[in-house]
């Protein structure tokens, strides 16, 4: 509206400054006289019709209004209207207990602002928080727990939360597993997809979602290697990336009214520690435990329940921290240190290392610290000093790097005015390249365009992806696509036994199938013959055809009684003879032939053996026909059945050969001689004895000596022998015998006659046993011999087999007399 003011002139009539919290004004006084002029508000006009005549307007005194650029006029009477500029002088810069830095924030009016200490809360690890006031503490519950929610209710189903877990063999410490943001309708949840890994999804009301995502004034984007769950109306985010979060909000909305394991943010660490009920526990840990919430996938929790032990925070026992926490300490943080105080941080990195030294959660503690000085200006590069420990390795087509941008530039983006000086870690587009869209994850050196496949098109390229000719244009959706021209197929008929008609991919143009004649070979009706021995069955398929043509030919084998047999390999003929397959082919027969040789005969049989043949064997067998006798002295002698000889070198040594059951029995019978003194012998009265073995005295006037001759031996019976040698008469001698022809008789006479006892006694010894005892023996001893007649004649055998018979009992009996003699 116009509203007409009458002034003359304006006159400055005093200026002063005052101070209202952090707003500073220069008020002038202006004096209004009879000149009139306008003073135009923004309130709309019409255009059209006539023109809007001025309506005037009366102001009451003391009453105030802005004019433009914090320009503020001020009515106080009789026509004066003050002007002031609103001047903002830099107001005091606060400490925050988080040590954080505090953030300007502009007044209600619009033209000044004010410093305010935002609130921060921060997990990592096993895990170790640090609240919205800056109180550390570390606690291992593995339940689900408030993070945040309001003490007043002013923002409808508003929290966010925490889901642990077990991260050790143990079973005692705990890590974070899911993040939950609760807003109105929805209800957000990053999980780790693996355990202690940077590999996060996100999910809206239980299903999964794709970034970026906005909807129901929620937006979850990425930036770097963190999710962000951002709520616009609320100026609030919360960052999570497996292994860390991080919660702000403006104190301008939540200052005083937060309860949960992120505490009171109200810039006091006393109240940090609020329990539910809003009473103060003593110690962090123990409040903790009292921000369960119902989790259906954990019965095991129960909310409400105080914990049966207070958890420790410290070390159980002191150990060797790892060398990575000292970095924390030293010269790669040592830019933030006076931005962000490190030693809660290095605290909680010794206390991973020590507890879970094979999970590497240290890394955690330097992540969170350096995302910390990031937020506060400060971005560091330290995952290279590491060695390698906490690197970070980025997908194809990316490359890291500690200080990027938290919102990349894209080409739907490329002209956006990027006015924050925060800078985040993460995997970026490298130099030379721009991320096509937020939602396109692909890296592009030239604006064009991105399709389904995910490669960057510049305008004008004409391109066939999913069979469809596409090109690509600037502006409308991008990318134009028509269903892609096929020429016509031609028709080729597929003549010839098992051949048919199939469709095939063009290597020349996959979206247009071209008509192929495949061969079937089941399809063929040929069977394969059935060969012969030492023959198989060969196929070959002739040029221009699908089925086979078969054949039969020589597998060049030998072939005997239903058997193949390679060349040179042995062929059983007969045991007789030695035969082998050759390589030589009987034309007639196509095969191998066989060579033959006899075997060789060794006819050598040993001492008594004779060659003889046997059914079955081809030289015969060497069979016992004689007795083979080793002598004493390494000679053999060579003895029919029945056969008796003595040792050519000891005639007192007899052998003998008899076959009985067909078994060849030779024996060795050794003749032993009485005692014989031959200086009893008269001289030229020594003799043998019969059996030319024996020495004995001959009378000089008899040629059969027969005496009596003392012997004095040990007489044994039943295992007991005389204490002393016993004396013994024996008959000793030869008497006459003879065989002569007689021819009156026509036949042999014999006249024979032998020594013998003619006067013998009886006469007894004592015989002394093994077991001591002695018992008594009666022994015959001679007293004088005799020559007396014996009968040596029998009657002629009519019959030959007689005569053999007697023979066989002769030989019988010389080795029956042989054996008696050798055991005597």
């Amino acid at each position: 509206s116009t509203v007409p003011v009458t002034t003359s002139g304006t006159t400055l009539t005093e200026s002063f400054t005052t101070t209202s919290g952090t707003t500073s004004s220069n008020f002038t006084t202006i004096t209004t006289t009879t000149t009139t002029s306008e003073i135009t508000s923004p309130v709309s006009t019409s255009t059209s019709g006539p023109k809007a005549t001025s309506i005037a307007v009366t102001i009451p005194g003391s009453e105030s209004w802005w004019l433009c650029n914090c320009t503020k006029a001020i009515c106080i009477e009789d026509n004066k209207i003050e002007v002031i500029p609103i001047i903002c002088n830099p107001p005091p810069k606060p400490t925050c207990s988080n040590r954080l830095s505090p953030v300007p924030v502009i007044d209600e009016d619009g033209c000044c602002w004010h410093w305010e200490c935002d609130c921060y809360c921060t997990g990592w690890g096993d895990p170790h928080y640090m609240t919205f006031d800056g109180l550390y503490y570390s606690y291992q519950g593995n339940c689900t727990y408030v993070l945040v929610e309001e003490i007043t209710k002013k923002v409808d189903n508003f929290g966010v939360y925490i889901d642990n877990y077990h991260c050790d063999a143990h079973d005692e410490v705990s890590c974070p597993r899911t993040i939950i943001v609760r807003h109105e309708t929805q209800e957000v949840r990053i999980a780790t997809i693996r355990p202690n890994t940077l590999e996060v999804e996100v999910t809206v009301n239980k299903q999964v979602v794709a970034l970026p995502y906005k909807k129901f004034g929620v937006s979850i984007y990425e930036s770097g290697i963190n999710r962000v769950v951002e709520i616009p109306a609320l100026k609030m985010n919360v960052t999570y990336n497996g292994l860390s979060f991080s919660i702000r909000m403006p104190y301008s909305l939540f200052g005083n009214n937060t309860y949960g394991q992120c505490g009171t943010c109200n810039n006091k660490t006393a109240d940090d520690c609020m329990l539910p009920d809003g009473s103060i526990a003593k110690n962090c840990e123990t409040m903790a435990d009292h921000w369960q919430v119902v989790d259906p996938s954990k019965p095991q929790c129960s909310p409400g329940l105080a914990p049966t032990t207070v958890p420790s925070t410290t070390t159980p026992q002191p150990c060797k921290e790892s060398s990575i926490c000292e970095l924390i300490l030293g010269s790669v943080f040592e830019p933030c240190h006076k931005f962000v105080q490190p030693e809660k941080y290095y605290r909680a990195c010794v206390f991973d290392s020590c507890v879970l030294p094979s999970l590497d959660l240290e890394c955690s503690s330097l992540q969170i610290y350096a995302a910390t000085c990031a937020d506060q200006g400060v971005c560091l590069e330290w995952r290279s000093h590491t060695s390698g420990v906490c690197s970070y390795k980025c997908p194809p087509g990316k490359e890291y790097r500690a200080c990027g941008p938290v919102t990349e530039r894209t080409c739907k983006a490329s002209q956006q005015n990027e006015t924050s000086a925060k800078e985040v870690e993460g995997c970026f587009c490298p130099n030379g390249t721009m991320l096509y869209d937020s939602g396109v994850d692909v890296c592009v050196k030239t604006c064009g365009c991105v399709g389904v496949d995910k490669t960057p098109r510049e305008f004008g390229e004409k391109f066939t992806v999913d069979c469809q000719d596409c090109v690509c244009v600037e502006g409308g959706t991008g990318i134009v696509c028509r269903p892609h021209d096929c020429p016509k197929p031609s028709k080729n008929g597929c003549d010839g036994e098992g051949f048919y008609e199939v469709n095939e991919v063009n290597p020349e143009d996959s979206c247009c199938p071209m008509v192929t004649c495949k061969c079937n070979a089941s399809l063929c009706t040929a069977k394969a013959p059935r060969c012969s021995l030492g023959f198989e069955v060969q196929s070959h398929i002739p040029s221009g055809h699908c089925c086979p043509v078969y054949q039969c030919v020589p597998k060049r084998v030998c072939v005997h009684e239903n058997a193949e047999f390679l060349p040179n390999s042995s062929v059983f003929v007969d045991k007789c003879q030695d035969c082998f397959c050759t390589d030589k082919v009987n034309t007639s027969t196509q095969l191998n032939i066989i060579s033959c040789q006899h075997i060789p005969c060794n006819t050598y049989c040993e001492p008594g053996y004779e060659r003889q043949p046997v059914k079955g064997e081809c030289c015969g067998r060497c069979v016992q026909t004689k007795c083979a006798i080793h002598t004493a002295q390494n000679s053999n002698l060579i003895l029919s059945p029945g056969e008796f000889r003595n040792d050519p070198y000891n005639n007192c040594t007899i052998y003998s050969c008899v076959k009985l059951h067909n078994q060849f029995i030779s024996s060795t019978s050794e003749i032993t001689c009485p005692a014989f003194n031959e200086e009893s012998c008269k001289p030229g009265t020594v003799t043998f004895l019969p059996n030319g073995c024996c020495k004995t005295c001959a009378p000089l006037d008899s040629p059969t000596p027969c005496s009596v001759r003392q012997r004095r031996d040990f007489i044994v019976f039943r295992g007991c022998r005389s204490a002393d040698r016993v004396v013994m008469g024996e008959c000793e001698g030869t008497c006459g015998t003879f065989s002569m022809y007689s021819a009156e008789a026509n036949s042999m006479e014999h006249s024979c006659s032998c020594c013998r006892e003619s006067r013998s006694s009886l006469k007894e010894v004592e015989l002394k046993c093994p077991d001591g005892s002695t018992i008594s023996h009666k022994y015959v001893s001679v007293e004088s011999c005799q020559c007396q007649d014996t009968e040596c004649s029998n009657p002629q055998s009519n019959g030959l087999q007689s005569r053999e018979g007697q023979d066989k009992a002769s030989a019988l009996n010389r080795i029956k007399r042989a054996i008696s003699l050798t055991s005597k």
